[in-house]
């Protein structure tokens, strides 16, 4: 007998004739992929050749697992043996759904047009009679740039199950572009230009099979970008945005946005500068401008003069003047002056119509104009305190204190863009800006002459190093990563002039817990009827500082054993090549998601990610009676274990604490077989209720001869 390796398949023949440096025959030969003496599986065949990096082609070819031969056979056998990527067939997968029928996905061609073109074809075909054929292409050129177009279309028949409709199936078209493109920096340096396009029909994520993340996809957005920079002294960027609700089916473009700034420059600085120079040459000047358009329209409604019709546009320019002075001691101190200038494309008038009771709406395009100033003047410093404790451990608690203290003046420059109308029968007046709804706000009304004030703090300790051997070392741990709140004063008001009060806090505890909160008060009263009202709500007796208007909570935390050998290979990781575009990577990660026990990682015996978020609001109830609060808390939920060396059990999901309900459970278990592996997935709750049980080869020679069975179960009513 002869035994050899030729890539990753391992050959033992009876005869092997080698004809010359590159081609071989073999008679009554076996061949796997598996390393072992006595390999878990095995073809055996009556004749085979092996082309070198080529090739493998056999005769008729019958699988034996341990030895043992099964009553099924392959006519022929050809096994690539290419180094790197090559034109070739995609097999096909199969599948079954209650609502689109027996499947069979991913069925397809891969084509090599040259080192920089290459283009995949992929159909999904059901008995039902829907199908998806997906086009990807990628081009590139090292050193240039990377492309990647990505187009599915998507003919939907989906089965009417329990008589909801007369129709046996629902028909649904649907579509999806992805575009995505990167310019080396090396390139062109000074410039760079990215793409990142995804648009498509808002019901396409709704239709996906066995994509439990995509299926709760409601936003698509897309960006393309372009910046150029000259030497770092102004740089001009623009940008074209898109955004889309899958929900209420509303498209956003903003094109194009351009945006141009140029750094602070000091025009009265000497090019040659001795010494710290003289206070006025320590003035700079900046500029930053930008321009908006945006357009908005309905999917189910699309039309090119109605699109035209919702066109806005708007820009705007800031002048900022700086003056850095000397510190005083530890303040710092730094006044500014600010100029500002906004255009407009259209103003809106209300007047109230007396005869049909409603109020009219106007629209007057053209170009307008409306400015601002504002001067300022603010302050900050550190104050450290240290407390000294008695702990053998613990050596020295350090609290840092950061108040910070701003004065600002803004005039009223925009009170001639509000105007009075009456908004009801009632009589009662509400006033207005002309620039409502404009892509760039109007300014405020009424002058602003306030303080503006805020506390940080940061709260460390100083303990022993316990990894030290000479007992003698210390390190640094913060208990609190930072806590304190914010707030103004406007001096001109005449009510209602303290602010709203925010507070927060953020830590990580053992370097482990991640922990950040946030509460806002309001610190006036309301009455019955939840008007605000001029009377101060603060209580010092009861520590009562204000009206708690909202908060947040968010803790997060992650665990893992140990690794039981840093050499072990047994581990997968997500299969991620560098040179993959970002939407061809996000693809790979969502399949990962989709399909957990396909990457486990056997060298770690669990890990564990928990997290949790709260957020309450109080809104003012429907009738006026008062305030009610309005919560909403989640929990989410990731991890795995080993129940032994081989076998490993895992799931994720996420739990609806203010409803008491589970919106999502996706569970896995794997067998790890040396050369094969065996993977069950299974999504019990969610949009598509699914489970999937796969055989494979690890080989990628052989990753398309697996063992699948997938059913899917639908939740919805399209």
């Amino acid at each position: 007998n002869t035994f050899f390796q030729e890539g990753e398949i391992y050959v033992n023949a009876q005869v092997l004739k080698k004809i010359s440096a590159d081609e071989a025959y073999a008679s009554k030969a076996r061949f796997t992929t598996c390393n072992l003496d006595t390999p878990h599986f095995a073809f055996r065949t009556s004749k085979m050749k092996i082309i070198n990096n080529k090739m493998g082609i056999s005769s008729a070819a019958f699988p034996e697992f341990e030895g043992v031969p099964m009553p099924i056979g392959i006519p022929f056998g050809i096994f690539p043996l290419y180094r790197g990527p090559q034109s070739g067939f995609i097999a096909p997968a199969f599948t079954a759904s209650e609502d689109f029928g027996l499947g069979l996905e991913g069925i397809g061609y891969y084509h090599i047009f040259n080192k920089n073109l290459d283009l995949t074809t992929r159909a999904n075909l059901y008995s039902y009679g829907g199908y998806m054929v997906n086009f990807n292409s990628r081009f590139l050129k090292r050193y240039k740039f990377t492309s990647n177009l990505n187009l599915t279309i998507q003919s939907s028949r989906i089965l009417n199950r329990g008589g909801i409709s007369k129709e046996e199936f629902t028909k649904t078209s649907s579509f999806m572009i992805n575009w995505s493109h990167s310019r080396d920096s090396r390139a062109r340096p000074g410039t760079s230009f990215s793409a990142n396009v995804n648009f498509g029909s808002t019901r396409f994520n709704q239709l996906l099979l066995n994509n439990p993340v995509q299926n709760f996809n409601n936003q698509l957005n897309s960006s393309i970008s372009y910046t150029k920079d000259w030497r770092g002294k102004y740089n001009l960027t623009l940008n074209a945005n898109h955004s889309q609700n899958n929900n209420t089916r509303l498209v956003n473009l903003s094109l194009p946005t351009m945006n141009f700034n140029v750094v602070t420059f000091y025009p009265f600085q000497k090019k040659d500068q001795v010494g710290s120079g003289k206070w006025y040459e320590k003035i700079g000047i900046g500029y930053s401008g930008n321009l908006l358009n945006q357009l908005s329209f309905y999917d189910t409604a699309f039309n090119i003069q109605r699109m035209l019709d919702t066109l806005q546009w708007g820009a705007q320019h800031n002048i900022p003047i700086t003056l850095s002075l000397p510190s005083l001691g530890p303040i710092t101190i730094a006044p500014s002056v600010s100029f500002e200038e906004r255009w407009y494309g259209q103003r809106i008038f209300r007047n109230w119509n007396s005869a049909a009771k409603k109020v009219d709406t106007t629209i007057q395009r053209g170009f307008y104009t409306a400015r601002q100033m504002a001067f300022g003047i603010s302050m900050n410093t550190r104050v450290f305190g240290t407390y000294t404790l008695k702990s053998k451990d613990a050596k020295i608690i350090r609290h840092e204190v950061r108040p910070s203290l701003s004065f600002s003046y803004r005039p009223d420059m925009a009170a001639k863009y509000f105007y009075n109308t009456q908004v009801d029968t009632a009589g009662r007046v509400l006033r207005f800006s002309q620039f409502d709804g404009g892509v760039i706000p109007g300014f405020s009304e009424g002058a602003f002459g306030g303080i503006g004030f805020g506390i940080d703090n940061l709260l460390e300790m100083k303990m022993k190093d316990k990894a030290d051997s000479t007992g003698k070392a210390t390190k640094k741990i913060k208990l609190i990563d930072g806590f304190g709140f914010n707030s103004s004063y406007n001096l001109l008001a005449d009510s209602f002039a303290l602010g709203n009060f925010s507070f927060y806090a953020r830590s990580t505890l053992f370097n482990k817990i991640n922990i950040t909160a946030g509460m806002n008060l309001d610190p006036y009263k309301v009455d019955a009827q939840g008007y605000r009202q001029k009377e101060l709500a603060f209580d010092f007796k009861k520590l009562k500082f204000g009206r708690i208007t909202s908060g947040n909570l968010a803790v997060s935390t992650s665990f893992a054993s140990k690794s039981k050998d840093a050499s072990d290979e047994n581990g997968k990781d997500i299969p991620i090549d560098p040179f993959m575009t970002p939407d061809e990577q996000q693809r790979q990660l969502q399949f990962a998601q989709a399909n957990p026990a396909e990457f486990t990682d056997f060298n770690i015996p669990w890990t564990l990610s928990l997290s949790y978020s709260l957020n309450f609001t109080r809104v003012l109830k429907p009738d006026f009676s008062g305030f009610k609060t309005e919560t909403f808390s989640a929990i989410s939920f990731n991890g795995d274990f080993s129940l032994t060396d081989k076998w490993k059990l895992g799931g994720n999901g996420g739990y609806d604490v203010s409803n008491r309900s589970l919106q999502q459970l996706s569970m896995f278990i794997t067998r790890e077989m040396h050369c094969w592996q065996l993977s069950i997935n299974v999504t019990p709750i969610g949009l598509y209720r699914s489970f999937n049980i796969t055989i494979n080869p690890k080989s990628g020679i052989l990753r398309d001869l697996r063992i699948n069975r997938s059913r899917v179960f639908s939740n919805s009513r399209f």
